[in-house]
């Protein structure tokens, strides 16, 4: 496979681009999008075997149990710094080890239905969160190390809008779907 189909086999709706502006009608696709994911998630993987949550996207990626798995824990945390950005002065968030978290037992011994229910419920409040911000919220900040950048809320809303897409559209290769 050549440079670019592993980039599409990466990239499958193509990298996050950050809008110049945040118009209300991309925010409602990115709401939209976050309600949603979900419920299209436990959709397609209902009923796997394990077998099944074993198959990759592509050589050497993550299988569908760890996507699944990652998918819930990176929301907590963007949920969770898109909290901090809304109490604190343009606080400095916490990268974490993606690929160490990956691995560890809770991902292999869990059940994916489980990261799928926590999803349900933890979007259900992040989307009632968002829908309550108003245009100065929107604008607030944290501070991201690894990345050396300010992150406002408004990105970060579009951001894990792509996030669940971009993982959803890898579980669904994986799946051949």
């Amino acid at each position: 496979m050549d440079s670019k189909g592993i980039e599409l086999k990466k990239y499958p709706i193509g990298k996050f681009v950050k809008p110049n502006q945040v118009e209300d009608r991309l925010l409602q696709e990115w709401i939209k999008s976050l309600e949603h994911l979900p419920n299209e998630l436990a959709k397609i993987t209902v009923g796997l075997s394990e077998e099944v949550l074993q198959e990759q996207y592509r050589a050497g990626s993550w299988t569908v149990r760890q996507i699944i798995h990652h998918i819930a824990d990176s929301h907590l945390n963007g949920y969770t710094r898109m909290k901090l950005a809304l109490t604190e002065d343009n606080p400095t968030i916490r990268p974490y080890d993606e690929n160490g978290w990956s691995v560890l037992a809770d991902v292999e011994s869990v059940p994916v239905e489980v990261s799928i229910e926590l999803l349900k419920n933890l979007h259900i409040r992040w989307v009632a969160l968002i829908k309550g911000l108003n245009t100065a919220e929107m604008s607030r900040t944290f501070y991201h190390p690894e990345n050396k950048v300010n992150v406002t809320v408004a990105d970060q809303i579009g951001l894990y809008a792509w996030h669940g897409e971009h993982h959803l559209a890898h579980v669904k290769e994986a799946l051949g779907l």
